[in-house]
């Protein structure tokens, strides 16, 4: 099973949960491949580009691949290729590639997308990778450092700008003033991570208002301990201007705050996905003080994968 991305790892994560998904009902050796496009190529439409434009990845369509999962705009051209080899791979492509889907041989997208097809299955937000496997073995590998943190343990898992939010560092301040509120209220602890498109000043002005606020404010350095901060989390606060954080979160079962960002456009899908996660029952707007609730923990990841399996078999 080959897995073909940019290697970014908010795209990658999303490929790689579907394919170790799979992997789990069916073993198989799972391939990963980056790519990268030369300049001035890279902005050129999937289906203009050839592979004598590639910088990276020539060989990500080599023989001997039964299921090919792509993920993101960098995939697209050589997702198109492989479904067009005769006796190829079958082809999976995650997230809405914004092409008619029978380019491929199955697309898996998220609802809020609201992508037409008869092979397109939506789900709720992206595919991830966890698993309460992975989560049990992080809070075993970090146990010595988040055990003695008082409960309730309260994660944050913050994001950065985006096409529709911004966090400026006044707003980061802001919103970290209301989570050192929110965490002293409950006589807890809190466990935060931010994000790579965190602004520097944001992530700088959020940390200086939590400075003395009890817990782990992760500073970047070693092994990223967020799997041990779900896994030990009481409550998880994550910004709303991510599919990927948020269906994560979800998959815990655990109460989800979503923390308001500074808007810079309607941003009608991510409206949809916070409807979506709501109605599910794991999603709130973050208020003052924090209320425990539960709810099934969304398992979308193991959905698309067993969807993906049984149409892979029935084309074989």
């Amino acid at each position: 099973m080959r897995v073909v991305t940019d290697g970014r790892a908010g795209i990658e994560n999303q490929a790689l949960g579907l394919a170790e998904a799979i992997a789990r009902l069916a073993p198989a050796e799972i391939d990963v491949r980056r790519v990268a496009w030369r300049e001035p190529f890279d902005g050129l439409p999937a289906r203009a580009k050839r592979l004598s434009m590639l910088a990276l990845g020539a060989d990500a369509l080599d023989p001997g691949c039964d299921l090919w999962i792509g993920c993101g705009r960098a995939s697209l051209p050589l997702s198109i290729r492989a479904k067009r080899q005769a006796a190829g791979p079958f082809v999976v492509q995650v997230q809405d590639p914004r092409l008619p889907p029978k380019l491929f041989d199955m697309v898996v997208a998220p609802a809020h997308d609201r992508l037409d097809g008869d092979n397109v299955l939506e789900i709720i937000g992206s595919p991830h990778r966890v698993t309460p496997e992975r989560l049990a073995e992080a809070a075993s590998a970090f146990a010595r450092r988040i055990d003695p943190l008082p409960r309730p343990r309260i994660a944050a898992m913050i994001g950065g700008r985006s096409k529709a939010f911004d966090l400026t560092a006044a707003h980061a301040g802001r919103l970290g003033r209301r989570i050192a509120d929110a965490v002293a209220a409950a006589q807890g602890s809190l466990m935060l991570t931010y994000s790579r498109r965190t602004p520097e000043a944001a992530r700088a002005a959020m940390s200086a208002v939590l400075a003395e606020t009890p817990g782990w404010i992760w500073d970047g350095e070693g092994e990223n301990p967020l799997f041990a901060f779900l896994s030990a989390a009481d409550h998880i606060l994550v910004t709303e201007d991510s599919a990927n954080m948020a269906t994560e979160a979800a998959s815990t079962g655990k109460p989800v705050h979503l923390l308001p960002m500074v808007p810079l456009r309607r941003a009608p899908k991510f409206e949809r996905l916070r409807t979506s996660l709501s109605e599910a029952g794991a999603a709130r707007p973050f208020a003052e003080p924090l209320q425990t609730w539960t709810y099934v923990p969304l398992d979308e990841t193991r959905r698309a994968a067993v969807a993906a399996l049984e149409a892979y078999r029935a084309r074989r």
